[in-house]
């Protein structure tokens, strides 16, 4: 059993311990995932018979530079999906945090993705808690994190691992060949793959949907003026709050008129009384029905 404390590098044996006390519920939240540490989540799982009895939840950033430079294996999500029926996957374009929770028993905060160098081989730090007040609040502020993202599907991680096929090849081409074309080629291709994911993004939500969710999580940390809340939304959807670009994927904008949806999603907030403004700071309203999902200052 692992004990509340202090996690140093190397920590690949407490990682296993972590999966090993397990039951019902396991969180990975980790940007960068390879496939053999993946690969040993399935396996511990299929060897005490729990992988189709444990809930897997995995958030991580499926950003095409990433899958590009090898630090992201597509191929290990695609696995997981078919090695445990209760997998779900969500991209979040902001991502930047590495936890590992199982249940309500263990909760490790680190500084290691999922990844060799990361559990074996980089100088990592971290701490485990077992206190299960305190583990469940991790567990629930990476619940409201995920609201935050986008679940995708099994068949979306096979078609990205296609177009990543391509772009690799292309990127390839790219680098060995001074061809204008070949560089064009890679471009349109990254472009292509960066809208797949997109797409991901859009399914079943509008812009002002994923923007509202962004300011009320924003607004339950602190009351903020137009001004401070507008650029923390931007850092946490990138992607919908592009300066350089204006793309419409399936009805949802991603690009220039970012600040004017963020604006109307504050409207659209202040009318069903979810928000409201004191001169000129925005407050989250405590009386909303939902609000208290949101309550993250307990964190």
């Amino acid at each position: 059993m692992i004990e509340a404390g202090l996690v140093k590098s190397p920590w690949h044996e407490k990682f296993l311990q972590l999966i090993s006390v397990v039951e019902q519920d396991l969180l990975v939240v980790s940007p960068f995932i390879k496939v053999r540490p993946a690969g040993q989540i399935a396996e511990t799982l299929k060897k005490r018979h729990l992988d189709r009895e444990v809930r897997i939840t995995v958030l991580t950033n499926l950003r095409p530079e990433s899958t590009l430079n090898g630090s992201l294996d597509l191929e290990a999500l695609a696995n997981l999906s078919k090695a445990l029926p209760r997998f779900e996957l969500i991209h979040m374009p902001s991502l930047h945090a590495k936890v590992y929770v199982a249940d309500e028993q263990i909760a490790i905060v680190t500084s290691a993705n999922l990844t060799d160098p990361g559990l074996i081989g980089n100088l990592e730090y971290g701490t485990a808690f077992t206190h299960k007040q305190t583990v469940q609040q991790i567990r629930t502020d990476f619940a409201n994190y995920s609201l935050l993202g986008a679940k995708v599907s099994p068949g979306s991680i096979e078609a990205l691992m296609s177009e990543t096929k391509q772009l690799k090849a292309l990127f390839q081409k790219a680098e060995s060949s001074i061809k204008k074309e070949a560089r064009l080629a890679f471009r349109n291709k990254l472009e292509a793959t960066r809208t797949q994911i997109l797409r991901q993004r859009a399914k079943g939500r509008t812009t002002q949907a994923m923007l509202s969710e962004a300011i009320l999580f924003l607004l339950s940390r602190k009351p903020l003026t137009t001004a401070e809340l507008q650029p923390l939304v931007q850092q946490l959807q990138p992607d919908l709050c592009d300066d350089s670009i204006d793309r419409v994927i399936e009805g949802v904008h991603f690009g220039k008129r970012w600040k004017h949806h963020v604006r109307s999603a504050q409207q659209a907030l202040k009318q069903r009384g979810a928000i409201f403004k004191e001169g000129e700071f925005w407050h989250l309203n405590p009386r909303y029905e939902g609000a208290e999902r949101w309550n993250t200052k307990s964190s």
